[in-house]
């Protein structure tokens, strides 16, 4: 390979993951140590005879045993390390983890770590195309030929360059031994579907957007400095502060108030989505289902931010609220919202169609509010801005979590929501299932088509809600007002 740039690397030199990758590299040295590591030993792939291979199992063994885990656990630790690098297949390169069998593996050269901060350029990406068009006689993967065509076009004015290396590095190759022909190629592949995964995977080394400076670097002794540290410090000592009894015992309140429905620490029912590539859980959670699950039925009893921030649980409280005639309230709230994050060019408009929907003296939606609280969010709206009925919705916000909330958990609604409520049974996979589920996943849709159909489901509600036949009146008199009234014809001549 032709990986020598020695550029500065912003993309990876200013990592905070940086320190997460050295520690995956002393777990790796402890692998490769020739006494308590694990074991490797020639292997035979097909006719070739490769030497210092290792296979799955004995992998998966040793990380058990050395972290006392389950296999399971041990499962994921390693293919991490097969994501990140660190250990490549010799067999099925595509998908990058550790399988429970005889299935070989090597350890990665330290030259192709991630950590040694080499520039992963289209240059090399192309050599190594060309390389393997020249090798396969122009045979390449889906993706990777259309990668080709794309750097081919790219890079038309420098290919005759890249061509020749790719023929030079390909005369080299012929000269080495088979069995080092063979492990360089695997090593050379794992690394390019490290750095360039194939459409609809992830990446592990996806840092997202570059850093320009070094976070922790020592900022500069300047005056400014020292006055921002003052005024962080008065801030310090002004701020009020809790005993640790109290804080612990509210964290402790919460984790075990949260345990069940934390993915990281209970199994997601009927199965992990992202070990399984089953997405019947996905299906079940989706934010306006028909009928949601048991687990998500609980959870809005947890606090009264956790019920609205569910579109599900939104929905059927705004079912409550119009059975005791107070929906108005949820929809003051929601139209809060959406003033707050939506779109600067219309934020005029909706502060003004809020006000006169539901605070306006006669507003067909009325809301009580008290008077100072008016006072404020009317002298505001002479120059609305996003959050100039912060004040209003704290109100309204605060009537129902305190009222609403309460008579809400005990009511027949939500009594007869959590009795239809589903509690999927658990998926058990075995491993050539979980090999067909990855086969046949599909990427996942694009956020354009969700916010369509999110717009076509509020589209149908609105279809669906009672029409409030005193806004419709007031909408056309004042249509009628604005539109000039047509000249009559002027009468006949008498005769």
């Amino acid at each position: 390979m032709t990986i020598r740039n020695t550029l500065r690397d912003h993309g990876q030199r200013y990592r905070p993951r940086i320190a997460c990758l050295k520690k995956a590299e002393k777990v790796l040295l402890e692998m490769q140590d020739p006494k308590t590591g694990v074991k490797s030993q020639p292997q035979r792939l097909v006719i070739t005879t490769i030497p210092h291979a290792i296979t799955g199992e004995d992998i998966l063994s040793w990380l058990a045993d050395r972290f006392q885990i389950d296999t399971q656990e041990a499962r994921n630790f390693g293919s991490m390390l097969v994501a990140l690098g660190y250990i490549y297949p010799l067999q099925d390169h595509k998908r990058l983890v550790i399988k429970p069998d005889a299935s070989l593996y090597r350890f990665q050269t330290p030259y192709f770590w991630p950590t040694q901060q080499w520039p992963v350029e289209d240059t090399d990406y192309a050599i190594y195309l060309a390389k393997r068009n020249i090798r396969k006689k122009g045979i390449l993967e889906l993706h990777e030929q259309e990668q080709y065509n794309r750097l081919h076009k790219w890079m038309n004015h420098k290919w005759d360059f890249i061509v020749m290396q790719a023929k030079e590095q390909y005369r080299a190759a012929k000269e080495r031994k088979k069995p080092d022909r063979v492990v360089f190629d695997c090593q050379e592949r794992a690394y390019w579907v490290v750095h360039r995964p194939p459409p609809g995977t992830v990446s592990a080394m996806d840092y997202g957007l570059d850093r320009r400076i070094d976070p922790n670097a020592d900022e500069e002794k300047t005056p400014d400095f020292y006055g921002r540290i003052m005024i962080f410090t008065q801030q310090s000592i002004m701020r009020p502060r809790v005993k640790s009894s109290v804080s612990i015992g509210a964290l402790v309140k919460y984790c075990a108030t949260y345990n069940g429905h934390d993915p990281f620490l209970s199994k997601c029912l009927p199965s992990n989505p992202w070990i399984t590539d089953d997405i019947t859980y996905w299906n079940l959670n989706m934010p306006n289902v028909e009928i949601p699950t048991k687990m998500r039925v609980e959870r809005w009893t947890f606090s009264f931010g956790e019920l609205l921030s569910d579109p599900r649980g939104r929905d059927d409280f705004r079912l409550f609220l119009k059975k005791e005639f107070s929906g108005e309230n949820l929809a003051f709230w929601e139209g809060c919202e959406d003033l707050k994050w939506g779109t600067a060019a219309t934020m005029r408009e909706k502060a003004e169609q809020i006000y006169k929907s539901f605070l306006a003296r006669g507003a067909p939606r009325w809301i009580n509010i008290d008077g100072k609280t008016m006072e404020i969010t009317v002298n505001g709206l002479k120059h609305p801005h996003r959050y100039v009925l912060d004040a209003a919705q704290t109100h309204i916000y605060m009537l129902m979590k305190k009222d609403s909330f309460g008579r809400y958990l005990k009511s027949p609604v939500f009594k007869d929501t959590l009795k239809k409520a589903v509690c999927p049974e658990e998926h058990k996979y075995s491993d050539a299932q979980l090999e067909q589920n990855a086969k046949n996943r599909r990427p996942s849709l694009s956020p354009i088509v969700l916010r369509q159909q999110e717009k076509e489901h509020r589209a149908k509600m609105a279809a669906n809600a009672p029409v409030d036949i005193t806004q419709v009146m007031s909408k056309l008199s004042k249509t009628g007002k604005e539109v000039s009234p047509c000249r009559r014809p002027p009468p006949p001549a008498k005769t």
